[in-house]
């Protein structure tokens, strides 16, 4: 008798940042020590802007886009507020995979 995988059957609030990045906010917020619930803010934040970037090629992934989103899908319970989150928000958008590549010289 062949058994059943248990899925995860909520549906995915954006699809464009999938399913994991929805569960990273669901587990943050639940962090109580404010420096790692940061630290995981931002690499959210991180990992949304490169989603964005990916399936938004023409848009840009703003900072008020992305803050608005985590908190959206934290439901008011993430505030992005920390320094680090400022400083990588001003960090220009660089899409994943459209380096130049160096020529060899020999």
């Amino acid at each position: 008798m062949t058994q059943h995988l248990n899925r995860n059957a909520t549906p995915i609030k954006m699809r464009n940042y999938g399913r994991i990045v929805q569960d990273m906010i669901q587990y943050a917020a639940t962090l109580e020590n404010p420096q790692e619930r940061n630290s995981l803010e931002v690499y959210i934040a991180q990992c949304m802007r490169q989603r964005n970037l990916v399936w938004n090629r023409d848009q840009e992934s703003g900072i008020n886009r992305v803050r608005e989103d985590i908190i959206h899908l934290s439901n008011g319970q993430l505030s992005c507020d920390s320094p680090a989150f400022e400083r990588l928000m001003a960090q220009p958008n660089q899409p994943m995979g459209n380096q130049k590549k160096k020529k060899k010289q020999n």
